[in-house]
């Protein structure tokens, strides 16, 4: 969530840790700080400016114009407010009582309530209500009693002072610590919150994502949990907890950030929900190439051996991904015929279902650093371990935006969903790529079983391969409907949107899109539900958004949204065209396909007239307030 860039080198800090927190901006913060380090020549000590602003990284440029953070050594921050208001005085870094030492941090001191209790009635003042600002008073201590034999000042004092507070820091952290008494190292220390060193020529870039990395170095060195390490001119020196030395081998990057630009759009979520037609197109190209043999429809890319053996799949998932998952456990039971279930990555950490045999567990993150899904995942990689035995075995699945990620380095299998980088806050091609991954992972498994007709399994191969060319033409048309219809919302205060079987995960997530971004409450229910007690929030004020496509449940969701009609509700259909639709006061239309891939239809909508409500509204769509793009927090 918060955003870490830290730098030390040979050019000026201030440049790159703001140009590195700019790129970091779509994961959403609320206030923004650097702290650099200038180095004296008269004495072996350094001069630390620390620069705070609430609100936009452009009160910090503006700060930083005004008042100069000159040095070649620093760390930046944009943070997402947990513990304490988005105030500047709670914003990063925090210092310690001195004012010499600087820290900035990403993640949750969970013992922090009786870390700052020890600390005051050691006569400690704080100045913030942040977790964070006990970090910096705990090494400040940490430091005085390793001096207390007359030791200088020195990089290695630092660094055991950072590694001896770590380990009293419970929660998950990453964290970049400076010290104006040795103005040439820079500590970096992390624990289930990403860091990464980028390694450029005579210089090193700290960051909590890739974004932050772009046009400076592919070559990175991502820290593990428990890891410090201290950086130098001279180079990286990396210790486990332990204290003890480690030696790894950077990496590449596999993926190169795009460049954000909103190019004509208005906004990044309007730029993103037009460029999934070249997802899709991309995505049918790269899994569903023509000529792909009859035996095998999909082209994914694991070994028969991924798929044998698998009775039972459990997906883990937060948010919108959740939904996507939603879709595709409906797609694993009722086309591929694998028992599927849905969790709350959050819920399920704490309270686990029975261990099942042969299981697949699979991770779903936009992201790859959600916080909730890597722990639940880790949790469940470790009981499965600790049960034992081959039926119990432990594998795992995740599928992400971000290639580079700590999903990535965590989960042997990975499946990318390739969407590019995703700006707006609120995911919109990101959803649809998850969508698509599900379709595919479900054909490959219905093929390996040969529990489905090739004649399904060519029928839906071959309606996801028109799909990209349908999507582009149904985007333009909704952007005007959507557009058109969204000044009647002005003053909406409720929504409630019904879906049923394969499309009520759009429902939830119509509902989702609409609250994130235009701060209308609003509510996604089975359709058959409403008249279990939703149907009483019905008036003429609430509209109510009802997909109804053909299948199965197609008649009975007229009939539920007959219910509503009858309450004086403005009835808006998702629906195709034709006789039976025109029961909908507005019918915002998509063709009429089958009921398997309808879902990858009805969102568009949902996002469009989200979107424009929003921006009619002169909100904020692309960083809506309070939400976050990575959620790297539990």
């Amino acid at each position: 969530m918060c955003g870490i860039v830290a730098v030390i080198g040979s050019r000026p800090a201030a440049p790159l840790l703001l140009e590195g927190l700019k790129r970091l901006e779509y994961r959403g913060y609320d206030s923004a700080g650097l702290a650099t380090i200038k180095s004296s020549s008269k004495s072996s000590k350094g001069f630390l400016r620390c620069l705070r602003a609430n609100g936009k990284l452009a009160n910090l440029m503006n700060l930083v114009d005004e008042k100069g953070a000159p040095g070649y050594l620093g760390i930046g921050h944009t943070r997402w407010a947990t513990h304490g208001k988005p105030e500047e005085r709670n914003a990063h870094p925090h210092r310690d009582s001195s004012g010499g030492l600087a820290v900035v941090q990403n993640g949750i001191v969970e013992n922090h309530i009786s870390l700052r209790k020890s600390l005051e009635e050691e006569g400690v003042h704080f100045v913030s209500d942040t977790d964070t600002e006990v970090i910096p008073h705990l090494i400040s201590r940490e430091l005085c009693l390793l001096r207390s034999d007359g030791q200088p000042a020195n990089s290695a004092l630092l660094l055991e002072a950072v590694r001896k507070v770590s380990l009293q820091l419970k929660g998950a952290y990453a964290l970049a610590v400076l010290w104006e008494e040795v103005p040439d190292a820079l500590v970096v220390a992390k624990k289930q919150a990403p860091l990464l060193i980028g390694l450029g020529e005579g210089e090193f870039l700290c960051a909590s994502d890739t974004p932050a990395l772009a046009g400076f170095t592919r070559t990175i060195l991502p820290l593990e949990d428990g890891e410090i390490a201290l950086l130098s001119p001279l180079g990286i020196e990396l210790f486990d907890s332990g204290g003890n030395r480690q030696q790894r081998s950077p990496s590449l990057l596999k993926s190169q950030e795009d460049e954000a630009t909103k190019r004509h759009f208005r906004h990044f979520m309007l730029k993103e929900i037009y460029e999934q037609s070249e997802i899709a197109s991309l995505w049918v190209d790269r899994h569903l190439p023509l000529g792909l043999p009859g035996e095998d429809p999909v082209a994914f890319p694991f070994r028969d051996s991924f798929y044998k053996g698998v009775e039972n799949i459990q997906i883990l998932a937060c948010g919108t991904s959740r939904h996507a998952a939603m879709v595709g456990a409906y797609l694993l039971e009722q086309f591929a015929g694998i028992p599927t279930t849905v969790f709350y990555a959050s819920e399920f950490r704490y309270a686990p279902p029975p261990l099942t045999p042969n299981t697949l567990t699979i991770g779903v993150t936009q992201s790859g650093e959600t916080a909730d899904t890597l722990s639940a995942l880790i949790m469940e990689d470790q009981r499965r371990k600790l049960h034992g035995g081959a039926l119990f075995a432990s594998k795992q699945l995740g599928i992400t935006n971000r290639i580079d990620s700590s999903i990535a380095r965590q989960v042997p299998y990975i499946l990318d969903i390739g969407a590019g980088l995703e700006v707006g806050v609120a995911a919109t091609k990101t959803f649809l790529g998850q969508l698509l991954t599900f379709y595919g992972l479900a054909i490959a498994f219905a093929s390996k079983r040969k529990n489905r007709s090739t004649h399904d399994l060519i029928t839906l191969r071959d309606e996801l391969r028109c799909f990209p060319s349908q999507l582009h033409a149904l985007i333009r048309q909704h952007d005007e409907i959507a557009a058109n219809l969204a000044p009647s919302f002005s003053d909406t205060q409720n929504v409630i949107f019904l879906g049923r079987g394969i499309n009520y995960p759009i429902a939830l997530e119509g509902a989702l899109k609409l609250k994130e971004i235009s701060y209308i409450h609003a509510e996604g229910y089975p359709a058959g539900e409403m008249k279990h007690g939703p149907i009483a929030m019905l008036e003429k004020y609430v509209p109510v958004i009802s997909i109804a496509t053909p299948g199965l449940v197609f008649e009975k969701v007229l009939s539920n949204a007959q219910e509503a009609k009858a309450r004086d509700a403005k009835l808006i259909g998702v629906a195709p065209e034709g006789p039976v639709t025109e029961i909908f006061d507005v019918l915002m239309p998509i063709p009429e396909v089958s009921e398997w891939i309808s879902p990858l239809f009805s969102v568009i909508p949902m996002q469009l007239l989200s979107y424009h409500i929003a921006a009619n509204r002169g909100l904020d769509v692309d960083q809506p307030r309070n939400l976050a793009k990575s959620v790297t927090v539990e």
